[in-house]
């Protein structure tokens, strides 16, 4: 009840704000332009427009605020009765389409043509696609903006601190940095996060909109030992996608996910157990498995990111952040998984299994394993497990299961996180 009073709250005042407008060119006024939006379940359009003549067709175009290689907009015909003076509107349902990220802009605007063949395009106007449930206070450092709604001003500059750090280290560490501002949302709980989304997976802790430069996670303010390394781990996969972004740049996540639990620090106690269990009785995945999507049980998962950690940190001991800086540069330009390793490491997946597993003084697998189809970098979720705070982790599911509902928009399909 509480939910839906707020929802209500944001509709009105969203309704208060709506922009007016009249614009006069070649017989046609635009008299009213505006917008309602309904977080996190829609957006409606408005206008109220009148020409000398009768109006015959009536378009709204929107884009997103995201990367992309070339601008990309949506362009929808308004159905409405044809008159000189006429309503129009046009409703985005979001269940329908798939939803924003918290933050998200929308640039907007109107075409009207008349019967006599004179039109009218109105100047664009951007949406500001807030949660407006939570009295938000901000922090920002450097490119990266916080919002969180609970906790002191401690809680959240510890948070900055460990962003601050995850990003120290991947410069330091692999050479890579932010290229675009970010905006981090901090949820208070899980629950208030998944009512921010409009097809939520039960266990979602956390997302990395990686198109967008928006993070949303779910933090509360006396579970800072696990929201410093779910902040540390999303907003590494912001930076590597930024650095791979291109028409190609397509990683294997056993590096996308390895980068970023190396990005958190030294690895957490529950991953290091899993991983050590696993070497001990020569049970690990293999790499080539590691390149696709990560196995849907928790506990293979944390042995997935486990093992990813340890397949990177393998990789920079003993060949440096040139060659991995390097690595991330060949895959933005376009490569296999297998080609990338050769040019740069001179050995392929299966090379690199074989010293990978050499060093953990394991010897090499019995047979070849099949290669895993190319891998997915995009919006990630992060899952929270165990009992102890100390090692509770956010295990980040690769965007297959939440990006297609969430980034699908314009044009059909905007999605892919690239």
């Amino acid at each position: 009840m509480r939910r839906l009073s707020l929802l209500v709250i944001a509709f009105f005042v969203l309704l208060l704000v709506l922009p007016k407008v009249a614009v006069a060119q070649n017989g046609i006024t635009v008299l009213s332009s505006g917008f309602m939006v309904v977080f996190p379940y829609g957006i409606t359009f408005n206008l109220e427009v009148e020409g000398s003549a009768e109006i015959t067709d009536i378009d709204l175009e929107y884009r997103l605020n995201r990367l992309s290689l070339v601008p990309v907009s949506c362009r929808v015909d308004v159905d409405f009765t044809p008159g000189k003076r006429v309503n129009a509107s046009y409703d985005w349902n979001m269940q329908e389409t798939g939803g924003l990220p918290p933050g998200a802009e929308v640039e907007y605007w109107w075409r009207v043509e008349d019967a006599s063949g004179s039109s009218i395009e109105t100047p664009p106007a951007t949406i500001a696609y807030d949660d407006l449930r939570f009295d938000w206070r901000s922090l920002s450092s450097g490119q990266l903006t916080l919002y969180w709604y609970q906790g002191d001003e401690t809680f959240a500059q510890e948070l900055m601190g460990a962003a601050d750090e995850a990003l120290q280290r991947l410069s330091s560490d692999i050479g890579v940095s932010l290229e675009r501002a970010v905006k981090v949302y901090i949820y208070a709980s899980s629950y208030d996060l998944l009512g921010a989304l409009v097809f939520p997976y039960e266990w979602t802790g956390g997302l990395a909109f990686t198109d967008f430069g928006i993070i949303a996670i779910g933090i509360a303010p006396d579970d800072l030992t696990w929201g410093r390394r779910a902040m540390a781990h999303e907003l590494a996969h912001l930076v590597i996608h930024q650095a791979v972004f291109g028409p190609f740049g397509d990683l294997p996540t056993w590096l996308d996910e390895g980068l970023a639990v190396h990005a958190e620090g030294e690895l957490g106690s529950a991953l290091g157990q899993r991983l050590e269990e696993a070497i001990s009785r020569d049970e690990l995945i293999s790499v080539r498995s590691l390149a696709s999507s990560f196995p849907a049980d928790p506990d293979e998962a944390i042995l997935s990111y486990a093992e990813s950690y340890s397949v990177v940190q393998f990789l920079l001991d003993n060949y440096g952040r040139e060659r991995m800086r390097e690595l991330l540069d060949v895959f933005r330009e376009g490569s296999s998984y297998d080609d990338a390793l050769m040019e740069v490491y001179g050995f392929d997946t299966d090379g690199l299994e074989a010293r990978w597993r050499d060093s953990l003084g394991l010897g090499p697998w019995p047979t070849a394993t099949p290669e895993a189809d190319g891998g997915f970098l995009g919006c990630s979720t992060s899952l929270k497990t165990g009992s102890d705070p100390g090692d509770r982790w956010g295990l980040i599911a690769v965007g297959a299961l939440i990006l297609a509902p969430v980034m699908v928009f314009a044009l059909g399909r905007l999605g892919r996180g690239r």
